[in-house]
């Protein structure tokens, strides 16, 4: 009998230990890396360079967020660094408008794309990899049509204000990113809508014959992660002054796919942890700053990315199997 139970307590404290990482481990993370640059990297904890550091993570954070939603259900949306692209496109389109008003055309205009990706997954059951990377391509072709190739300053006082004005001393991008986190930690915890969307993401048959509405709440994720993605590219144009097809939103899927997975949100679904999205996307970006102040490759800083993400994969597979 004590033999017993000696065998079994190891296997017990290895998955509390894992439990405890992929909880955890994103913050935990994120602490030792701070005292890390306390100690090593001159100059990178002052408050300056943090309010830049968080001031580049916005973005990602925003667009994380509605990727994380997507991903909580148990698929992907590879759209929206286009969304970020084609909303650029749109503000430069309605310059002649009311800045609040343009503004909330080009939400509609990324609600429309993601309203688009739902019906895709939802109604005609495209797989949400297939159906989202249809707009990978054809939203920047779209934005750089409405640009005619060029980089059109912005000049609207409301648009340029989302990161120009400093209330209290903050950034602009700062404030539009802790609105978003807001509202979607509004959804995913006192909202019915949350509550089905994980359930999709645990198990979507299940949640069919238990007379939850899969296919509108689909839509519905989907639209939210256009959204939040057109307002990511408000705030880039926002922040750069003008509107790019090219640069704006590139490679940004990847970068909020790595901060859902090192956040600690599962790629199988079912499970959403927002604040630690938001702490995914911070690590990242503090990590990428500190191997450029201590002269890391590209090469070198891809790779440690790699590592980070193969890690948190792990973690979680080994979790749910212990």
């Amino acid at each position: 009998m004590s033999e017993a139970v000696a065998t079994s307590a190891p296997t017990w404290d290895r998955a509390r230990v894992l439990r405890w990482t992929r909880d955890n481990g994103v913050y935990a993370a994120l602490v030792l890396l701070l005292l890390y640059n306390l100690f090593f990297t001159p100059r990178f904890m002052t408050w300056s360079n943090l309010e830049v550091q968080l001031t580049l993570s916005t973005r990602v954070i925003v667009v994380a967020l509605g990727m994380a939603m997507v991903i909580g259900t148990g698929g992907i949306d590879l759209s929206v660094g286009a969304v970020m692209a084609l909303a650029g496109g749109l503000l430069v389109q309605f310059s002649g408008v009311n800045g609040y008003v343009a503004i909330a055309l080009v939400l509609v205009g990324g609600a429309l794309v993601g309203a688009l990706n739902g019906v895709l997954v939802g109604y005609i059951g495209v797989q949400p990899i297939v159906a989202t990377l249809a707009f990978l391509f054809a939203g920047r072709s779209i934005a750089q049509l409405l640009l005619a190739g060029k980089n059109p300053s912005v000049s609207d006082p409301v648009v340029l204000g989302v990161a120009g004005n400093k209330p209290l001393g903050i950034d602009g991008l700062i404030w539009a990113a802790l609105a978003a986190i807001a509202i979607v930690a509004f959804l995913m915890r006192r909202s019915t809508y949350g509550r089905r969307l994980l359930a999709i993401g645990d198990n979507s048959r299940a949640s069919f014959l238990s007379g939850v509405p899969v296919a509108p709440t689909l839509v519905l994720v989907y639209v939210a992660s256009g959204v939040l993605a057109a307002w990511a590219g408000v705030m880039d144009t926002s922040s750069i002054t003008s509107a790019n097809a090219l640069s704006s939103g590139l490679n940004y899927e990847l970068f909020a796919i790595t901060a859902v997975v090192v956040g600690g949100t599962p790629l199988t679904g079912g499970r959403v942890r927002v604040l630690a999205t938001v702490a995914g996307a911070i690590l990242m970006q503090l990590l990428r700053s500190t191997l450029i102040f201590h002269s890391a490759t590209d090469a070198i800083s891809q790779m440690i990315t790699a590592v980070v993400i193969v890690v948190a994969v792990y973690i979680q597979r080994v979790r749910k199997r212990a």
